[in-house]
């Protein structure tokens, strides 16, 4: 089912990210840069079913790998050290990050060919739309 998600995705829209970042704790300057950022999602997997999820801008590159349902720690874009956990959920691919007593979960799923990532706070929801490279 990650299959699906493989591939060079180009950030086409970003809806309500900056109240996500308020929600998460992003300090104002950071939030600034993260507002004007459009990064590639670069997500890839290998044999062994490791994934790599690979954010590229011209601010800032992240990357995480895992394998669904086991837990690691992530160093966020946002400097947040997490607890994080994958998983398969209807088709989604469902990141949970938790630190200091918080927890919040992205959501992607592809819909019309397109990826959308859905990052979610409390009551908070951010909506991030992805296009497919050639």
């Amino acid at each position: 089912m990650v299959e699906k998600f493989v591939g060079t995705w180009k950030m086409i829209s970003s809806e309500n990210f900056d109240d996500y970042m308020k929600a998460i704790g992003v300090g104002f300057t950071t939030r600034q840069v993260g507002n004007r950022t459009k990064p590639n999602l670069i997500v890839t997997m290998d044999d062994q079913g490791n994934v790599c999820m690979k954010s590229q801008s011209t601010f800032k590159t992240t990357e995480i790998k895992f394998k669904l349902n086991e837990p690691f720690d992530e160093m966020t874009a946002d400097d947040r050290k997490t607890r994080t956990v994958v998983n398969l959920e209807n088709g989604k691919l469902v990141q949970k990050q938790s630190w200091d007593g918080k927890e919040t979960n992205i959501e992607r799923e592809i819909s019309d060919g397109k990826l959308i990532a859905k990052c979610i706070m409390g009551d908070v929801i951010a909506v991030r739309t992805y296009v497919k490279e050639a």
